[in-house]
Parts: C-alpha cells; sequence; structure tokens
C-alpha cells in the first residue's frame, strides 16, 4: 500500500529553501531554471519571454531570467505586487504584457492559471508555465528533479487507458465515496513538465491527470486528508457534494477557515452566481515519482498515487463558473474505477 511522500524534515531559509551553503544552492538554483528554459519550455533565440514574479519569489524568478537570457535575448522580468488570492486577477498593465508574448513564466505567490489574464494570453498562442507557491525548496528539489520526458511517456500510457470512460468512483480508507461523471474526450494529458507549443499552460513542477467533471452529475462526500490549500492537514476536511456543488464543510478550525474564504469570494459576484464557487471544477490524479506531500499544492496534486479535487473557478477549462477562486484538496491512497475499470488501488496504479 502506498504510503504518504511527506518532505523529509530539514531545516529551512526563510525562503522556503533548505539549509545550503550559497554555492550550493546557486548550482542547483541554475540547473532547475536551465530544466524549466531548455527541457520544459524549449525557449528559442527569438522567442519574447515574460518572467512574472513578485518578493516571495524574487530568487527563483532572478534564476529563470538568467537562464532564458542564455537563450534568447528578448526577455524580461516583472516584479510585481503579490495579489490577495488564487484566482486573482493580476493588474491591466500585466495582463497586456502577458498577451503579447511567445512564453511567459510566472513563479508568483499565487495561482496566476486560472486567470482571465492566463486565458487570454494562451488564446493568443502564448505557452505559460505558472508555479503558483513555489519555494526555493520546492524548485530545486522533489518534483523538479523528475525526468520530463519518462514522465511524458507514463502520462501518454495512461491517457490511453481513460478512453471512453465516463464514470469515475472514488473511495479511501479515510472515508471518500464519490461518483461523478466525466467527458472522455476531456482529460488533459498535457501536464508533464513539456510546454513547447502555442496555447499550452502547464504547472511546473508538473506530473498529472485531470479533467473537468460534467456539470451537475457529483454526488457523496470526499475526505481530503493529504493537504488543502498549501496546508499539511492534521486531520481531515469533508466536502459534501450534491449535483456537482458542495453544500457542506466538516472538519473543525480549517472547515470554518474553507467557508469563510468562500463566502468572500461569493460576495464579491452577483447574487445569480454566488452558488457557483461551491462548483467541483476539477479532478486528478498524481503521476511524478519525485513529487513529495510538502504543504504546496503545485507539488502535493503532482504526487503519485494521490488524487486531488479542486473547488471554484473551472473557466480554464472550458466550464462556466467564473469566480475568481480555485482551491485544491489532495486525497491520499485513494482507489479510482473508471466504469469497471480499476486505475489506483490504495494509491497503487493498477497493472
Amino acid at each position: 500500500m502506498a504510503k504518504k511522500k511527506r518532505k523529509p524534515k530539514s531545516a529551512e531559509d526563510s525562503d522556503g529553501g533548505p539549509m545550503l551553503d550559497d554555492d550550493k544552492l546557486q548550482k542547483r538554483l541554475r540547473a532547475s531554471a536551465k530544466t524549466v528554459v531548455r527541457t520544459c519550455m524549449q525557449i528559442r533565440a527569438y522567442e519574447n519571454v515574460l518572467i512574472l514574479t513578485d518578493p516571495s519569489t524574487k530568487k527563483i524568478g532572478q534564476a529563470l531570467y538568467e537562464a532564458a537570457s542564455l537563450v534568447s535575448d528578448r526577455v524580461l522580468m516583472l516584479m510585481m505586487p503579490s495579489t490577495r488570492q488564487h484566482g486573482d486577477e493580476p493588474a491591466g498593465a500585466v495582463a497586456e504584457l502577458m498577451r503579447k508574448q511567445q512564453i511567459v513564466l510566472a513563479p508568483t505567490k499565487y495561482s496566476l492559471t486560472h486567470t482571465r489574464a492566463t486565458r487570454i494570453a494562451r488564446n493568443d498562442g502564448a505557452r505559460i508555465a505558472t508555479m503558483p507557491g513555489i519555494t526555493l525548496d520546492v524548485f530545486t528539489e522533489g518534483g523538479m528533479t523528475a525526468d520530463f520526458d519518462a514522465l511524458r511517456a507514463s502520462i501518454t500510457e495512461v491517457g490511453g487507458r481513460l478512453k471512453r470512460r465516463r464514470s469515475v468512483r472514488i473511495t479511501s480508507a479515510a472515508g471518500t465515496e464519490v461518483e461523478f461523471e466525466v467527458e472522455p474526450r476531456r482529460w488533459k494529458l498535457e501536464d508533464n513538465g513539456i510546454c513547447n507549443r502555442p496555447g499550452l499552460v502547464t504547472n511546473l513542477p508538473a506530473g498529472k491527470v485531470f479533467t473537468m467533471p460534467r456539470k451537475g452529475k457529483m454526488n457523496g462526500k470526499i475526505v481530503i486528508d493529504g493537504s488543502w490549500d498549501s496546508n499539511l492537514l492534521e486531520s481531515p476536511l469533508t466536502l459534501h457534494v450534491k449535483d456537482g456543488l458542495v453544500i457542506d464543510v466538516e472538519g473543525g478550525e480549517m472547515a470554518e477557515l474553507v467557508r469563510e474564504s468562500y463566502e468572500a469570494a461569493a460576495a464579491r459576484l452577483k447574487p445569480k452566481d454566488r452558488e457557483s464557487v461551491w462548483t467541483v471544477a476539477e479532478f486528478g490524479f498524481g503521476m511524478n515519482p519525485k513529487a513529495r506531500l510538502t504543504g504546496n499544492v503545485l507539488e502535493d496534486e503532482k504526487v503519485r498515487g494521490t488524487c486531488y479535487f479542486a473547488i471554484g473557478d473551472n473557466s480554464t477549462l472550458g466550464g462556466s463558473a467564473h469566480v475568481g477562486i480555485h482551491v485544491t484538496g489532495v486525497l491520499t491512497e485513494p482507489t479510482i474505477h473508471l466504469d469497471e475499470m480499476l486505475l489506483l488501488d490504495a494509491g497503487e496504479l493498477a497493472d
């Protein structure tokens, strides 16, 4: 049975990185930045590159700038104020810059993935790698050290099993019991670390397979026992789902914080749209063998043998919930059936 693959305990510096001497840290930063530029994004000499960073990620932004500048002389790095939460739109001037680039790299505290700015830039042909909540540790260790060519092959193989599968049932020892439907052709297999075509959007580190559940077709109970919104959970968070919407949240203080954040997001919407903040927007499972459960969603949702659900905005997946919030919860050791086919058995990928 697969066990939670948690980050080993070690001292960290104030930027969320391992306590290494400066030479070793710089060497690892350069290696990861080179992987992003040359392997993942495959940046070319003639391409315009925009690197969006904020005060929490400036060392990573600088490493990416230096690596990209060795390939292209059209690299711009922009330090912007941190947004308030995942899914908040960047400033209008930033959004306008994004749509004029061939490549956008976004190591930022909060996610720009599910924003109108990213959607427009993608539609205009940019290829985009977002790195929400990236730390020095996540950037230089774990999931970013994967063999991305091998990861792409593994995801492609699993993708073949998903064809023509419409119903999904998930159970877990923690108490999850939920069923829903998906569109077989809408499984996303591109989150493999290779983002080399116009219009692609990926997270880095990469390594997951995901989709948007069919609207109104999910019912049951989801027990989040790994992490929620970049917090490792000491006790489970339970989401009760009816017709594709979360109708109740249980789990002590964390549940109260979840309700408060979603109610605040709903208050910014028109009354007719407020219920949509509780949309079960995304389902996926991790495929990266190097990823660890660290309490950082960027890496957590990629851990091989886990699955996740995201609640809120699904517009970048083609959905109608434009709600400005998108938060992920990770389940450990799930059992997943697609129709009658066993995909994961208590966290182990079935043969």
